[in-house]
């Protein structure tokens, strides 16, 4: 809007706004431009490095206390209120030596004032008064600012009340005039206006709003009346001049009561009491600057200082935090959140630009200084919000002060002649894009090095990686980046190929910080392995943390593709070793750095994504082929590292009992290690060629059993070595019952090899390439061969245990025949008993207790073998056979052990039950003999059910006084025929009586 030209009429009070004629020569007039120098160049707006030079430096350290010296309005809340607090906070953003700050000030304070200026933007009203016959008004307002008289205590309503304030009290030349809009209750200008003033102090801001008056004839009128109210209207305005304008309100702010910035709804205050209420207008103030003095604002763009400002404040506050040993969380200190509010708000930069400056300081120092990425998604959010506005393209600033364009746009064809706010506005742009695209191909470096730069050893490093992702995720989605950067890649293929270069680089690093310092094929093969194992962490780490953090943010399974590039690299290599490997003689060394080399191939493999993640096969499929000639030295030594192992385990082995729980020696412990190990190389072979892994495996089991009966031989040796010069018979015995014991335990192992070895899947492998049983045949019979001889090595032990013991039986048992009849039977088992107990006692304490089980067994054996005998000899002595008797079921007793010896069923054997009988018979008076006769045969009797030889029917009584039976035979039935004409013919019924003895019918 252009200013309104200026006359010398004054404005009266009566006088009509509606012909806008010389008689009234207000100035109405948009923002104007503040004075600033030319734009700089594109090339001078290309990004720099945040740290300045030393002049660079001392321009922007005048700008900052000019900033802070010449401080306008209210603070607000948050912000700091001490201008020494401010100065003191700037020497050491800018590590400012005392004497040069202060020789700084003092230049500043010398330097001329700015011009001190009101930006007043008048937004809309509403619930305006209706003045017109229409019921609607024609508002439009006039302000300026009164210069020289405050409104005390801050009430507007304070002074006296009065229409046309703005008219009768200020300048023509510093009045400004709105638009006016016809016919509502509710405006809407949006106008904003620049207002100077002097001293802030005694200055306060007028705004008078009217409602427009035009010449109507009274029939005009008539037709727009719609109630009594409008006639009343029509009436009043009858009275006064014609085009007068109607008072609608007033609004009148003190200056030093304002913020820097302000935007609220004000009342419109009457001029008299008749209508109070006349509605409020929305009034948005900042305090600005003209025409600074520091040299920076004289020579740079406003966008441009306050964008370096921000980036030393920022660079301080992040190398502050980094001091503290903490990191920075992107939000500023009060201090310098108020010097960058206060040098934005005084330069009059737009929202957008403050966000773009923001954006552009953040981005730059990110790829200098180390702060959390996520500083930088609150600026994104600013400037996508700001772009969606299209506050850019209706605002140019950069070139000093910022003006409405329009809604046209800067990204619109080119029109000539090219103006300087339209070219500060391009180079702008041009920055953003640059900045867009610094900060991707710099995130994009940060991921191709990712495993160096975010190292799982620093705790923080995955949440790093994923606010790094989603920055560049939420960049790369802004309607600006789209618009600025059209031909840019989709971010998804940019990260996959930067993360398939970067795992090639590393593998590179890899191989090359592993290169052998002296050459030789074993440190090759070396090399190599170390190499393959860093390739299976890293593939653990792309599997279990990294790819959850590509999936999630980018949908990119960076583990597949980490694991098909490595794979096809670690092959080449791999297959060229082994190539050179082959045409040379095989050393143990290289064997076994060939072995652990397949091993780690097998991991790597088992790490396939599998086929629905690829495509084709991979370079690693049958890479066991390669290691195929290695295999015979592989076996031979794994056979002599465990002979080795069980040599000098034995030999080390002293024959003692590890615990009280554990009864066998070290050297069954190593032994079981030393299978284990075997076991384990059988699984880590896994050979994939089912023929080939059979015969694997029965050389493996080959060498089991070899060395389960090598290590028999050595132990019993070891004993006899240790048991030489022993003149003490029971420590003898002690090594007797650990070698018993070390083979019990060996035979343990070995019976665990079809488990260990797998024998179940093996069989389902070769069932199609092996004749049916040749695995039962084979691996099975080595097996029962060795367990066969390991059990006759230990029954030869326990024999040889039980031997000693049998000599101590037989004597007691002998004695116990021959003791003198005075000695009752349980006195005379007594020494037999005790010399068991302590006998059977320590052998329970030495050997485990498969073995004693077997000891007991022997020696239950040869006991009942001593009792038959001593039995036979004594047949006609029946105290001989009493005791006997008692022995035999003392020693049952002894035995059992309450159930921790023989089980019934081992001790109830048929000699047994034959000895139990005989002894019992032989104890036996020839009373009680006959009684057990006839008991047997009234017992057989009452078993007896069927009639084979007929029937008797007796009767039978006796008579207690006379102790006499007496038996009367009444019948006979079912006899069997003898006589020739097949008939019996039995006697006469007969009876019979006895006295005190049985009788037999």
């Amino acid at each position: 809007m252009q200013p309104w030209p200026v006359s010398g009429h004054k404005v009266s009070a009566g006088g009509t706004c509606a012909a806008v004629s010389p008689a009234i020569k207000i100035r109405r007039r948009r923002v104007r431009d503040l004075q600033d120098p030319l734009a700089q160049t594109a090339q001078e707006l290309e990004p720099p490095s945040h740290h300045l030079s030393p002049e660079e430096r001392a321009l922007l350290y005048e700008e900052a206390l000019y900033t802070v010296l010449h401080r306008l309005g209210q603070p607000e809340p948050s912000h700091v209120r001490e201008a020494s607090e401010l100065l003191q906070y700037l020497q050491e953003a800018f590590h400012m030596e005392p004497e040069e700050h202060q020789q700084m000030l003092q230049q500043v304070q010398k330097l001329e004032k700015p011009i001190f200026c009101l930006k007043a933007t008048v937004k809309q009203a509403k619930g305006i008064l209706g003045k017109d016959v229409s019921g609607f008004s024609d508002p439009y307002c006039l302000l300026g600012i009164e210069q020289g008289v405050g409104v005390q205590g801050g009430s507007p309503g304070s002074r006296h009340r009065q229409k046309a304030v703005v008219r009768h009290t200020i300048p023509e030349e510093q009045t400004h005039r709105t638009q006016v809009i016809t016919q509502t209750l509710n405006p809407v200008w949006e106008e904003t206006f620049i207002l100077e003033f002097e001293d802030i102090s005694n200055s306060s801001f007028h705004l008078d709003m009217w409602d427009m008056d035009t010449v109507e004839s009274v029939r005009q009128k008539l037709g727009e009346l719609t109630d009594l109210h409008g006639l009343r209207r029509i009436f009043k305005e009858a009275r006064k001049d014609k085009g007068q304008d109607d008072f609608l309100g007033n609004v009148v702010v003190r200056l030093q009561d304002l913020r820097c910035r302000e935007d609220q709804w004000y009342p419109l205050e009457p001029c008299t009491e008749t209508y109070p209420d006349r509605g409020q207008c929305h009034l948005q103030f900042q305090l600005i600057h003209k025409r600074r003095a520091p040299a920076a604002s004289r020579s740079q763009p406003s966008y441009m200082v306050h964008l370096h400002l921000l980036q030393q404040l920022v660079s301080h506050e992040v190398t502050r935090h980094q001091a503290g040993s903490t990191s920075w969380d992107g939000s500023l200190s009060p201090q310098a959140a108020t010097i960058l509010f206060l040098h934005a708000t005084q330069k009059d930069l737009s929202d957008f630009h403050q966000s773009l400056a923001q954006w552009v300081a953040y981005s730059r120092l990110y790829q200098s200084l180390e702060f959390p990425s996520s500083c930088l998604l609150h600026p994104i959010t600013s400037i996508e919000y700001q772009w969606i506005q299209g506050r850019l393209k209706g605002e140019q600033v950069g070139c000093g002060g910022r003006r409405s364009v329009g809604q046209a746009g800067l990204r619109e064809a080119a029109r000539p002649p090219v103006t300087q706010p339209r070219l500060c506005a391009a180079l702008q742009l041009e920055e953003l894009t640059a900045s867009f695209s610094k900060l991707l191909a710099y995130g994009l470096s940060l991921l191709r090095q990712f495993r160096s730069v975010f190292p799982l050893s620093v705790p923080d490093s995955p949440a790093r990686l994923q606010s790094l992702l989603r920055v560049l995720v939420q960049m790369c989605k802004m309607k600006a980046f789209r618009e600025l950067c059209p031909d840019s890649t989709p971010l998804p293929r940019l990260v996959t190929e930067t993360l398939r270069t970067g795992t090639v680089q590393w593998f590179h690093l890899k191989q090359q910080h592993h290169q052998p310092m002296v050459p030789g094929m074993l440190e090759a093969g070396r090399a190599l392995l170390s190499l393959v194992q860093d390739i299976i962490g890293d593939l653990h780490q792309c599997q279990h943390t990294w790819n959850k953090i590509f999936q999630n943010t980018l949908k990119i399974d960076l583990f597949s593709m980490a694991f098909l590039e490595l794979q096809w690299l670690v092959a080449k290599r791999v297959q060229d070793h082994t190539a050179a490997v082959a045409g040379s003689p095989m050393s143990p060394e290289m064997g076994e750095s060939l072995f652990q080399l397949y091993v780690s191939l097998k991991q790597l493999c088992q790490l396939d994504p599998g086929p629905t993640e690829r495509d084709g096969v991979l370079a690693l499929d049958g890479f066991h082929r390669w290691f195929q000639p290695a295999i015979p030295s592989w076996l031979q030594k794994t056979y002599s590292v465990a002979l080795a192992r069980v040599q000098r385990a034995v030999q080390m082995d002293e024959l003692v009992p590890l615990s009280e729980l554990t009864k066998h020696s070290t050297s069954a412990v190593d032994l079981s290690t030393c299978f284990a190990q075997i076991s384990h190389t059988a699984r880590q072979l896994d050979w994939p060629d089912p023929e080939e892994a059979f015969m694997i495996t029965v050389k493996f089991v080959e060498d089991t059993c070899r060395l389960a009966l090598v290590y028999c031989s050595l132990i019993k040796a070891r004993a006899q070595e240790l048991s030489a010069g022993q003149k003490d018979q029971g420590q003898a015995a002690n090594m007797l019952c650990v070698v018993v014991n070390d083979m019990e335990q060996l035979r343990l192992v070995i019976g665990k090899l079809p488990t260990q070895l797998a024998w179940e899947a093996l069989e389902q492998r070769v069932g199609a390439v092996l004749e049916q049983g040749q695995l039962q045949n084979t691996l099975h019979a080595q097996l029962q061969g060795a367990l066969a001889g390991l059990g006759h090595e230990i029954r030869t032990g326990v024999r040889t245990l039980a031997k000693q013991l049998e000599v101590g039986i037989a004597k007691h048992i002998q004695k116990l025949v021959g003791l003198k009849e005075s000695v009752l039977p349980e006195d005379a088992i007594l020494p037999l008993m005790k010399f068991l107990e302590v006998k059977l006692c320590y052998l329970n304490t030495n050997l485990v207790q498969e073995n004693f089980s077997s000891l007991l067994t022997l020696l239950w054996t040869y006991t009942l073998t001593l009792l038959m005998e001593g039995a036979a000899s004594q047949r006609s002595c029946p105290l001989a056979s009493s005791r006997l008797k008692t022995a035999l079921q003392n020693l049952e007793i002894c035995f059992y052990a309450e159930g921790c010896g023989l089980p019934p069923a081992a001790l109830h054997t048929n000699t047994f039950q034959a000895l139990q009988r005989d002894l019992e018979l032989q104890a036996t008076s020839s009373r009680e003999l006959i009684q057990k006769y006839f008991c047997s045969r009234i017992q057989q009797q009452a078993e007896t059910a069927s009639e084979e030889l007929g029937a008797v029917t007796v009767k039978a009584s006796y008579r207690t006084s006379e102790q006499k039976l007496r038996v009367e035979l009444l019948s006979a039935s079912s006899l069997l025929p003898l006589d020739s004409n097949a008939l019996a013919c039995p006697q006469e019924p007969a009876m019979t009586s006895c006295r005190g003895v049985p009788v037999t019918l």
